[in-house]
């Protein structure tokens, strides 16, 4: 898979598994794996452009006498994931035309 589009895949796979609770980076890394192959080198950088760019925010709890980072979507994260469903429905038109069907005026790419 293109590496940039995977990127821009895991990110939203990332503010997917936040939409149902907020979460740890193990648990994330494990949620996300279960659809697409992440590593943790691969989703902290994430987490950080993700934080900086205001789609989650951080807080700390204490477990096990150690204080664990848990991360939060934010309206904008929601937001985030609407608009890529919604961009994604064009790709799969466009996906579907390649693959021999019709391509629909609504979802025709400019």
């Amino acid at each position: 898979m293109d590496v940039q589009l995977k990127r821009g895949l895991l990110e939203v796979c990332v503010l997917s598994v936040l939409k149902n609770s907020d979460s740890y980076g193990y648990q994330i890394i494990k949620d996300v794996s279960s659809c697409i192959e992440i590593s943790e080198s691969t989703l902290y950088p994430i987490l950080k452009r993700l934080e900086t760019s205001n789609h989650l925010s951080v807080y700390s709890v204490e477990h096990n006498g150690r204080l664990r980072k848990y991360y939060k979507i934010t309206p904008l994260g929601e937001k985030k994931i609407i608009e890529f469903i919604e961009e994604w429905k064009s790709v799969m038109d466009v996906y579907n035309f390649i693959k021999g069907g019709q391509c629909s005026e609504q979802n025709r790419i400019s």
